[in-house]
């Protein structure tokens, strides 16, 4: 194991110097929260497909193959297809509102007044995201070390934690960039065709298993509907993934890049479900499908390539946890911290910080969130329910206020806060009642919440029409610069300063 251990010893060493190197270049809070907004298609596109194929895609996405066969697939298929809907019918629209989160987002179309709530709800998303990718290491390097899981939780999220904090999404990017570069070696490359021949051809695959494991629909239709409105529609919605979108220099970037991102999850998602088949004849009674990925790396890859493929699975888990550690700390910084610190100021404008204190103020909310989310990952042992949750939460409670807010001109504010509190306590009650890992509340959830949403909004007043021409000035890119929207920085009601002017003497327009 001494090659394997060096592979891995020099990825985690060159994590390391990669968030030493975007340190250098995190001189402003664009800089540090969204790279300057000015990746290009090449690093837009693979840093992309780093953070929405994690370890579930992965480790998980080859048990579910194990299990099922080549319609395990269709979890991390979802996940292609909400990138793709994203990236061709949203991105370029996001991309031009130049802000940093999702909340300043349903902010600048209703007028103030949605950030906190929405803010709180996302934060538990991302910090829930974060969590259970760093659980995600006490497998891998149970693996590779052999070390305790608390040890094992400790080393890989502090790694994470160091490299976000250094840099900020440059480091982020620079690491999702060679992340990209190992998964697609280690697992396409590799572990595919060597799973492959090894279990004896795909010829062997259909003479050894039964017949539900080659067809399309083998795991059942209401379970891949179910990740439909969880995983697609949650990839349109979450702040790890919008703030990926941020990052694109131009429209062109963000439709196009993101659009290869999703075709690369679309083969990611086949090659997983097909090398956990394999694994399945190569050891049909393994005692948790989890547990396939691990097998069939550990028992029948060579020396070197073995090192290389847990890179792979390590480089998987790395990307998706500091995306989403990033995020939770964008959030709680910007939407909960900053507007509690305007609302205790009287909602007077806090005074100006220089470049320099807003990436140290951003990079120290990295730092508390990552050593919260290390942790919480050492108490919490059931990852699926607590991922359930958080995704359950996002979908139920803030897909509709954000999608309305971009399709229907006549939804309000009173309608997006009815619809976030009326879905948010549907979902929870649901879970309750019918249990966490139920499909029932997702189903019933998203219905109250538009329900909600319709009524509400058309029994109110509409959005001021000041608010709306702001609102699609932005859209078109026309809008005023990025330093005259800062809804976080200025108080929960801040508006952006054109708006402001039109309308003197209030705090948000009205």
């Amino acid at each position: 194991m001494a090659v394997d251990y060096a592979v891995i010893f020099l990825y985690l060493a060159g994590m390391l110097a990669m968030g030493w190197w975007g340190m250098r270049r995190a001189r402003s809070k664009s800089d540090f929260l969204v790279a300057g907004r000015r990746l290009g298609p090449f690093l837009y596109s693979g840093t992309m497909a780093a953070i929405v194929l994690g370890g579930a895609s992965t480790i998980g996405g080859v048990g579910l193959g194990y299990e099922h066969g080549l319609s395990g697939a269709w979890m991390v298929l979802t996940i292609g297809f909400g990138l793709l809907a994203l990236s061709l019918f949203f991105s370029a629209r996001i991309s031009r509102l130049k802000v940093y989160t999702v909340s300043e987002m349903l902010d600048l179309r209703y007028g103030g007044r949605a950030g906190l709530i929405t803010g709180l709800v996302m934060w538990a998303y991302t910090l829930m995201l974060a969590v259970t990718s760093t659980i995600a290491y006490a497998t891998i390097f149970d693996v590779l070390l052999d070390v305790p899981r608390t040890l094992a939780i400790v080393l890989g999220g502090g790694i994470v934690v160091a490299y976000s904090t250094l840099g900020g999404m440059w480091s982020i990017t620079l690491t999702d960039m060679v992340q990209f570069v190992v998964k697609t070696i280690g697992v396409l490359l590799l572990l595919l065709p060597i799973a492959v021949v090894k279990a004896g051809g795909f010829g062997a695959l259909r003479d050894e298993l039964p017949t539900t494991y080659f067809e399309p629909l083998g795991i059942g239709g209401e379970t891949i509907f179910t990740y439909v409105l969880i995983y697609t529609f949650g990839m349109l919605i979450g702040q790890d993934i919008w703030q990926r979108v941020f990052t694109a220099r131009d429209d062109r970037t963000a439709r196009w890049g993101g659009t290869v991102a999703g075709t690369y999850c679309l083969v990611y998602a086949v090659a997983g479900a097909v090398i956990g088949t394999a694994a399945k004849v190569i050891y049909p009674n393994l005692a948790s499908a989890d547990d396939a990925f691990a097998t069939i790396v550990t028992h029948e890859l060579p020396v070197g390539v073995r090192g290389l493929v847990l890179a792979a699975a390590l480089a998987a888990v790395m990307s998706t946890s500091s995306g989403a550690l990033i995020a939770c700390a964008t959030v709680a910084n910007n939407d909960i911290w900053s507007r509690l610190r305007a609302a205790a100021r009287g909602g007077q404008p806090a005074p100006d910080a220089g470049a320099h204190d807003e990436v140290r103020g951003n990079r120290l909310f990295i730092l508390i969130m990552g050593a919260a989310v290390v942790v919480i990952a050492i108490a919490l042992n059931d990852v699926v329910q607590a991922l359930t949750v958080a995704y359950n939460l996002l979908v139920g409670g803030l897909l509709i206020p954000i999608l309305g807010g971009l399709l229907w001109k006549r939804g309000t504010v009173q309608g997006a806060l009815t619809s976030v509190a009326v879905g948010g306590l549907t979902v929870s009650a649901l879970m309750w009642h019918y249990g966490i890992l139920a499909d029932q509340p997702i189903y019933y959830g998203l219905l109250a919440s538009l329900a909600a949403y319709v009524v509400v909004s058309l029994l109110t007043p509409p959005t001021d029409p000041a608010v709306l021409a702001t609102w699609r000035e932005r859209l078109a890119g026309r809008g005023a610069p990025e330093s005259a929207y800062a809804p976080a920085a200025e108080g929960a009601d801040a508006v952006p300063a054109a708006h402001a002017e039109a309308h003197p003497g209030t705090g948000d327009g009205r």
